[in-house]
């Protein structure tokens, strides 16, 4: 079946429009515990999916779900109707409130849980939420069962399944968890290093990452600036953090610090800017993470996963050092499955998402910089000088929005402009045209060794799509 609710990256929307509206996401809620407590192993990815059809007969088993949330406004709304889905259908929540969506995964592993379930809508403004879930190991579900959760809550299975008396479940709150992941978090810097010394600017976007994050880097030694850690639920993303670095890069040069961190609104991936104030680009971290951990011996066979957004140039450094791009598709969800695959540790995305397999089972924010600065320390370099280690080609992007999501084939003259535009760099850049898995925009990239000719290929192909529209 065609997938309706879930995207590259769980549910997202409108809030309080659909599908992100109170009653679906109780529906979600429902499904979730529901498929849980019939087919537990479904949640462990370790463990063929492989879902049998619902059998009521089975034995019910108590579950418990971990439910976090980012800081935006239509948070408070989401997090009672999921817990009122889960807890109708015999599972308990564990409310953990706002923590970034890599620390909802932690927090499932950590505790013990069936599951997790982070409530954001990740980079993109307060107005909109969404939903991602995990299973009891910490990583994201797979596409078949988020398609089984997708199935029950348009099927009316569950309209006849209401566990009453002492079946029903129950809601408590945790009230320690950004001390048991700041303490997390700490252990995994090297105990030789520390931050001393060092001045951190550090832009939370306003988000899940607000409490947290200050203190990691501050209780390590740093001075740390803090910008965007003031949330009021409508200023998440709200010209700060990892969507608009240009405000934590001017921070850092203006307090001479030595290195700038920007983190997005549910602290899944992280944007840097050197010791100058010049942002660095994810390809750039993606070069220095992967040579630093190939020289000291740590990344696993030689090899890294990115996607096809990544530079040409990222390919070329790695490959003079021996080490393998394996691409992967677009969503860090998918970065990671790659990785799993081929028992790779590292891997990321141009946009800021990076995944250190060993310490984390999705993006996360911190745990990049951490490395980062951890690289900083260990060379005794700054940042402005360990991206030296790669030349980027010169890239363009255009984003269109979009109404409707209509496939290449059926636009008149799309495939056959992509393809002119592949024959005419013949080997020399890249054209990648896509729609965006979490928001209705159509995404153009064109990659040459010109400057110029990027610009006019990227300009031809979005004039084409517009219209052909």
């Amino acid at each position: 079946m065609k997938r309706t609710l879930f995207g590259t990256d769980g549910i997202r929307g409108l809030a309080n429009v659909w599908p992100m509206t109170g009653e679906v996401v109780m529906a979600v809620g429902r499904a979730v515990a529901h498929v849980l407590r019939l087919h537990p192993e479904a949640f462990v990815r370790s463990l063929p999916v492989g879902l049998k059809p619902l059998e009521s007969s089975r034995p019910i088993r108590r579950a418990r779900i971990v439910v976090g949330k980012d800081t935006r406004l239509s948070g408070y709304m989401f997090e009672q109707a999921l817990a009122s889905g889960i807890c109708s259908m015999g599972a308990d929540v564990l409310f953990i409130g706002p923590l970034s969506t890599p620390g909802v995964a932690f927090v499932t592993q950590s505790m013990r849980a069936d599951a997790g379930v982070m409530i954001s809508a990740s980079h993109n403004s307060y107005q909109d939420n969404g939903m991602k879930i995990f299973s009891a190991d910490g990583f994201k579900l797979p596409d078949a069962l988020e398609q089984e959760i997708e199935n029950l809550v348009f099927s009316e299975t569950l309209a006849a399944i209401r566990p009453t008396h002492d079946c029903v479940g129950k809601a408590t709150r945790i009230d320690d968890i950004h001390g048991r992941y700041v303490v997390f978090l700490k252990s995994l810097f090297p105990k030789h290093l520390d931050l001393l010394g060092m001045r951190i600017v550090l832009d939370c976007a306003n988000g899940a990452a607000y409490k947290v994050a200050p203190l990691v880097f501050e209780e390590l030694g740093a001075e740390v600036i803090r910008s965007g850690v003031s949330p009021d639920g409508l200023n998440i993303n709200d010209k700060c953090g990892a969507l608009h670095p240009e405000s934590m890069a001017a921070l850092t040069a203006k307090y001479r610090a030595d290195i700038g961190i920007a983190l997005d609104g549910d602290a899944d991936r992280c944007v840097f800017s050197d010791e100058n104030g010049d942002i660095v680009s994810g390809d750039e971290i993606l070069a220095i993470c992967a040579l630093q951990m190939h020289e000291a011996g740590e990344l696993a066979h030689s090899a890294i996963v990115a996607t096809p957004m990544s530079n040409m140039g990222l390919e070329v450094a790695l490959k003079q050092r021996s080490i393998e791009l394996v691409r992967a598709q677009v969503g860090d969800r998918y970065v990671v499955g790659a990785m799993r695959e081929r028992g790779l540790n590292f891997g990321g995305e141009q946009s800021g998402h990076f995944v250190f397999l060993d310490h984390a089972t999705t993006g996360d924010g911190i745990v990049a910089a951490l490395k980062v600065l951890e690289y900083v320390r260990r060379t005794k370099k700054p940042l402005s000088e360990l991206r030296r280690c790669i030349t980027l080609y010169p890239q363009v992007k255009h984003d269109i929005q979009v109404t409707k999501k209509t496939p290449f084939d059926e636009l008149d003259g799309v495939t056959n402009a992509i393809r002119d535009v592949e024959k005419k760099l013949a080997g020399r850049g890249r054209a990648f045209v896509r729609y965006s898995g979490t928001e209705p925009l159509l995404r153009i990239l064109v990659e040459s060794p010109h400057q110029e000719e990027a610009e006019i290929l990227a300009a031809f192909l979005a004039d084409v799509y517009s219209k052909s529209i």
